[in-house]
């Protein structure tokens, strides 16, 4: 592997870890809102998270910031290790 598309890989991982991180955030912040249809999601966040301490709260954004980013980077980032290791020609 190149140093250039293990960058390339880093980089997908981070950007992944943050997309998730930032989703959280937004469904958090648009059902304390009360924006219609985005409680049930906010709720499925509090069955995944909640028992890491994850709620509909100012809190729970910041916990499901974290808890976003870190299940994106490791998630995605066990996906691009496996394409990596796929015997296609790139």
């Amino acid at each position: 592997m190149t140093q250039r598309q293990d960058e390339g890989r880093r980089i997908f991982i981070v950007a992944a870890g943050v997309f998730l991180s930032l989703h959280a955030v937004a469904v958090t912040i648009a059902a304390m809102a009360g924006v219609p249809g985005m409680r049930p999601f906010a709720e499925l966040l509090t069955q995944f998270y909640g028992p890491y301490g994850y709620s509909i709260s100012a809190t729970g954004i910041l916990v499901g910031a974290l808890l976003g980013f870190s299940e994106g980077f490791v998630h995605l980032g066990i996906f691009g290790l496996i394409y990596k290791w796929l015997p296609i020609s790139r």
